[in-house]
Parts: C-alpha cells; structure tokens; sequence
C-alpha cells in the first residue's frame, strides 16, 4: 500500500504543479529534492511572486525510521518504527479576491521490532480560507468536496465536514481558519472499509482538487482591489499562521520527527500584518466573514 500510495502522490504533485503554472501565467515552480538522514526524503515544489500566486508550495514526502520517544508516548508503544508519506499543499494569492487554500493527503504505517504492520492508517482533506466571503465559491468548493464523498459514503460529507470545522479552529481566537472542507484521520479498516476501500476514497479527493479551487481563482484573480482590502488579508493571514504554529498537527509531526523546516514552515505567507486589538467596520464586508468564521455554514 504504501508504495502504491507514494507513487499515487507523485504523479498527483505533477498534474496540480502543471495546473497551477498554467493559471498563474507567470511563475514556475522551483524543485527542491532532499534526503531525510534518518531515513526517506522528498520534492518540494515552491512557486513565488507570480501574477497570481505571491507564494505557494506543492510538496510530496516519504520519510521512515525510529519513531520518535515523543511520538511513542503519544501513540502508547514501544521501540516502534514508522513510514509516512503524503502530498502537501498551500497556496496564498496575491489578490485577497481569491482565497488561500490547504490540501493534505497522506499515508501512515507503524511496525513492531520485527518489522511487522502493527498500524496503519489514511488521513487529510482540503479547506479554504476566503478574506472575502464569496458564496458561490463556498458552495462551489464544498458541493465538489461532497460529490468526491458521496461516491464512496454518503455519511462521510456531513461527517468530514464537520471535524474540519472542528479541527481547523483558533481556540484562542475563537473563530475557524476559514470555511472548511473535509478533515479526516485515522481511517483505519474495518468491516465495511478495507484499506483498498481507503485509498480509494483519499484519492478521489485528491483528484477532486483542482475542481474544487481552480475554478474560483480564474473567477476571481483579476478583481480589482485597494490597499485596504490587501491590508485585510494580511491580518487574516496572521491568523492563518497562528493556527499551523500552534494547533496544526502536521506542522507539530514534522518538528518532532525532525522533519526538513523549509518544507514545513513552506506554509507561511511572505506578508503578514499583526494589528493591535483589530476589529472591523460595523456592518462591513470584513465582518461578514467573521460572522461565518464563528458560525460555521452548511454550504450545501
């Protein structure tokens, strides 16, 4: 499974970094190839200072060894070993028309001392995070995230729905990152779910990607806009990073498990604002998202 899935990955990282450059017009992305010295490595694509995307990353990871004494605790073994690969992905445009976007898909085994499976298990999802509220785009993203679901379980929309608006949430700020999507996590087999069953699923939502996004930045890339409204979006951007700092689970993983920092912190927007006790214009289109960004929709 899991070679099966890495391959998955790699040709997926090839169709989205090809789709991106295309809708961008202006910037390509840079490769960066590395090795993990405790085991495994991976093809970090970063693209910068486009017409449309100010900094994004499509990033694929396939990394093993030791599984960390922390990592052990949190997971109750011992001497356990791991494999973990995925593709990750965030996209911050420059125009604050078009929403930043998150995207993870990935695949986790754990052995015992004589390198037997002893666990194993899919994760991910996709999000947006608008800093303007465009409802078209929402129901669009989300009827797209639904579709992919529905092929495999109609109760995995409502249910992965839900959990990301869980899960992508600013507890101290109360408030979500943005409009959520799918969030998924240990899909492990079952009776009714095989690991066959799994990847499956994953992968249908990997490929429901570009559908889901890509039409709503060629909608909304070439909207015009003040300096206002980018110095809103920075703010929000902020937020965006306080979360992966402090509450993003990949980001917590790839620091304990050594991972490469340039790839992990690839996240981060280039222009971020922290704006003492910021509160928007009664009434305002920017209060309007934070009104949603506390109670979440169901968009479809």
């Amino acid at each position: 499974m899991k070679n099966k899935f890495y391959q998955y990955i790699q040709t997926l990282q090839d169709t989205i970094s090809a789709k991106l450059e295309a809708v961008d017009g202006k910037a390509t992305f840079q490769e960066d190839i590395w090795k993990r010295p405790e085991g495994g490595g991976g093809r970090t694509r970063v693209i910068e200072n486009g017409a449309v995307f100010e900094k994004g990353g499509v990033n694929i990871s396939g990394v093993h060894g030791k599984l960390p004494d922390s990592m052990q605790t949190y997971f109750g073994v011992e001497d356990a070993d791991f494999f973990a690969c995925g593709l990750s992905l965030v996209l911050h445009p420059k125009n604050p028309m078009v929403p930043t976007v998150h995207a993870n898909w990935r695949y986790f085994e754990m052995y015992d001392k004589d390198g037997n499976i002893v666990d194993q298990w899919f994760g991910g999802g996709q999000d947006l995070t608008p800093y303007y509220l465009f409802e078209k785009d929402a129901i669009h993203f989300h009827q797209t995230c639904k579709t992919a679901c529905d092929k495999h379980d109609p109760e995995f929309y409502p249910k992965y729905k839900a959990r990301c608006d869980e899960y992508f949430y600013n507890t101290h700020r109360n408030e979500g990152r943005g409009l959520g999507g799918l969030f998924f996590d240990y899909c492990k087999a079952t009776e009714t779910m095989s690991m066959e069953n799994w990847y499956n699923f994953v992968t249908e939502v990997g490929d429901s990607f570009l559908e889901a996004y890509v039409p709503i930045v060629e909608k909304r890339k070439e909207l015009p806009y003040t300096d206002a409204q980018r110095t809103w979006q920075e703010i929000r951007r902020g937020r965006y990073v306080e979360f992966n700092l402090v509450h993003d689970k990949g980001t917590l993983f790839g620091l304990k498990t050594n991972g490469r920092i340039e790839s992990i912190l690839m996240s981060l927007p280039p222009h971020v604002q922290w704006v003492y006790d910021h509160h928007p214009e009664a009434g305002s289109a920017e209060e309007k998202l934070l009104d949603v960004l506390q109670n979440p929709i169901n968009w479809v």
